[in-house]
């Protein structure tokens, strides 16, 4: 193709609009009122793509005008290419208007059955075009999804001194905001001697046998026994919370449980959970890519995750979130 004829096909949907309505309607005049613009105006449009293309578009005809050859060939391609410039226009126009869109997002188990519902009914009341997709992973799956664009955002959680952390190494480029302080509680049997005090003092339990749960709240728990001055026995291992729960009832030992977590799965008659003298706790984290708040669907997520009232779950807002308006800013 000559390069002048493909430079001048480089031209405006202004341009492209004209042609077709002079086609359709014989005048110049009829398609500048047509379109909204002044005649003066389409005149200059024709002038500037005949100039590129170095070949006439329309020509007169009587009182009217006709299209020449080339005038014919653009109008016969220009009815394509505005009607998929019209739907390209319609759909970017839902996503702004939240109207469409998807977004992806992970998140860890116990956050599944309370965070997740509650978010996934309050967007699709709000904004019933976009569709989010759920996902359920571990932090480190998690930060990953984000991180190889398999998910828009991640609800993760994080312990102190956590040497396998997640949003530390993996997580660089990505943009972590803490969300909520989840507690941690020790979970006894309800006739243990330690049952009835307001809080527990991890000390005091040196001597038990204990229920450890994934790697990380293992690792979590090695931690703070040995700030308290003991190295815990770790008789039984299961991530499954319910087993916990199970193990703990049947007098098999003690274990220690994000709230949320028994939030997720309500007590059995039979176990209390009591916070730590310490006042342990884990993070929740929202993880996102930078600059993931200029697409309209994923900054509504954000939002409606930021309007979430956590207090049910016994969640504390972090201290640290950078807040706008209840919204965390991830970008």
């Amino acid at each position: 193709m000559p390069e002048n004829v493909q430079r001048a096909l480089d031209v405006d949907s202004h341009a492209l609009r004209i042609v077709h309505r002079i086609n359709e309607l014989g005048s110049i005049t009829a398609a500048a009122r047509s379109l909204g613009y002044s005649q003066p105006a389409v005149s200059q449009h024709l002038k500037r793509l005949e100039a590129r293309l170095g070949m006439p578009l329309v020509a007169k005809a009587g009182r009217g005008v006709r299209l020449t050859e080339a005038g014919r060939i653009l109008a016969r391609h220009a009815a394509t290419v505005t009607q998929a410039l019209d739907a390209a226009a319609g759909e970017l126009s839902d996503l702004v208007g939240l109207r469409s869109g998807r977004v992806t997002l992970a998140a860890f188990p116990s956050a599944s059955a309370t965070v997740i519902p509650t978010l996934l009914r309050g967007l699709s009341q709000r904004h019933p075009g976009v569709q989010l997709n759920y996902v359920e992973a571990e932090p480190p799956e998690a930060v990953r999804a984000v991180r190889d664009q398999a998910a828009d955002l991640a609800i993760t959680f994080s312990y102190t001194g956590d040497q396998a952390d997640p949003h530390r190494q993996s997580a660089q480029g990505l943009t972590v905001v803490p969300l909520w302080r989840d507690e941690m509680l020790v979970v006894v049997p309800r006739e243990h001697p330690l049952a009835g005090r307001d809080r527990i003092d991890l000390a005091l339990l040196a001597a038990e046998q204990w229920i450890g749960g994934c790697p990380r709240c293992r690792a979590h728990l090695l931690d703070l026994a040995t700030r308290s001055g003991f190295s815990p026995s770790i008789s039984y291992e299961t991530d499954n919370v319910v087993a916990v729960f199970g193990m703990v009832a049947a007098g098999l030992g003690v274990a220690l449980v994000p709230a949320l977590a028994i939030a997720a799965s309500p007590l059995p008659a039979g176990i209390v959970a009591r916070p730590t003298t310490g006042g342990d706790f884990r993070t929740i984290h929202l993880v996102g890519t930078e600059g993931a708040e200029s697409i309209p669907a994923v900054a509504a997520t954000i939002r409606a995750i930021g309007e979430i009232d956590a207090a049910p779950w016994s969640l504390q807002a972090s201290l640290t979130s950078r807040l706008e308006r209840g919204t965390p800013s991830i970008g």
